[in-house]
């Protein structure tokens, strides 16, 4: 199965709380150009999308969701916010994997958890650094739960 983690796209500086830290424009156009790519990479569809409850989170999927197949599920993950715990989110990914068998996960989240989940997946690997809007792939076989880091891609401006 391809797991695909994604950091949100460029936020607004400020506002009320982190949560509220809307989407800039550009922060659009580069996750609409991520989806675009990735659809290019998903040969059977969209299974599963877990989006962070954090508004930068949610106006990301909702700028990449035109450019993509329709996710069989799409869920709000509480855990997946800039403050998740990567182990946490990833014993959580294996064992989701493990009993509904997706054949893709997209995961919308922040830093540092987008990077920490990334190493915590594929064994010996350092935290990627993720740019906004930047997508990593990994590839999970689900009989052995072993991950390889197959790719990592970002918007060009």
């Amino acid at each position: 199965m391809r797991i695909y983690i994604m950091r949100h796209g460029e936020a607004a500086t400020f506002a009320a709380t982190d949560a509220e830290r809307p989407l800039t424009e550009r922060g659009e156009r580069y996750s609409a150009q991520m989806a675009a790519q990735l659809s290019q990479q998903l040969d059977q569809g969209l299974d599963m999308v877990w989006v962070s409850p954090y508004l930068r989170a949610q106006q990301t999927w909702q700028a990449m969701a035109p450019h993509l197949p329709s996710p069989q599920r799409l869920m709000e993950v509480e855990d997946i916010t800039p403050y998740g715990d990567a182990e946490q989110v990833a014993a959580y990914v294996k064992a989701m994997v493990a009993i509904e068998r997706p054949e893709t996960l997209l995961v919308i989240s922040h830093l540092p958890l987008v990077g920490y989940l990334s190493a915590e997946l594929v064994a010996g690997m350092q935290p990627p650094m993720f740019i906004t809007s930047s997508v990593l792939a990994i590839d999970y076989d689900l009989e052995t739960e072993q991950a390889e880091y197959l790719w990592q891609a970002n918007p060009e401006g």
